[in-house]
């Protein structure tokens, strides 16, 4: 499983899905341009020391990151206000590449077309959104549960 993070706005949220895809050995795919510097120096102040153990992958344009995707045979998995299947009730698959978008806007039409599947975090009515790294978690938590990935949690120190 990966997580994929579609031009994101905001360094801080950024930092922490990079924070907990390193701790859960998921690697990251960053589709940029991002809405702030994403030069290897920010990235680091946002993902702390957390990036060296990160798997981070940097794709131009969301073209050169989805032919990539295309050549790997993995899905894609849309999380957006817009999806109609509870991430719940989606069967994961351990190769599956969960999308966030942007703060701001989400993510183009474009990508929902070339989505293969698109899930959603159920909310009370008249709420808008949860913060992008939140919902992040809650969806590859789900993804790992059913995959049974990580198979065994490292002990404690």
């Amino acid at each position: 499983m990966r997580l994929a993070l579609y031009q994101p706005d905001i360094p801080q949220n950024a930092g922490t899905m990079m924070r907990m895809a390193a701790c859960l050995g998921i690697p990251v795919d960053l589709i940029e341009p991002a809405g702030f510097d994403a030069s290897d120096r920010n990235l680091r102040r946002a993902a702390l020391d957390y990036l060296d153990q990160l798997e981070l992958c940097r794709h131009v344009s969301f073209a050169a990151f989805d032919a990539a995707r295309r050549t790997s045979g993995a899905r894609l998995v849309l999380a957006t206000t817009r999806g109609a299947t509870p991430y719940a009730d989606f069967a994961f698959r351990p190769s599956d590449i969960v999308m966030v978008g942007r703060e701001s806007a989400g993510v183009p039409d474009l990508v929902h077309e070339v989505s293969d599947a698109r899930v959603v975090v159920p909310m009370r009515p008249g709420l808008r959104s949860l913060n992008v790294a939140v919902a992040a978690a809650m969806i590859i938590g789900e993804g790992l549960r059913q995959t049974g990935f990580p198979a065994s949690p490292q002990p404690a120190r």
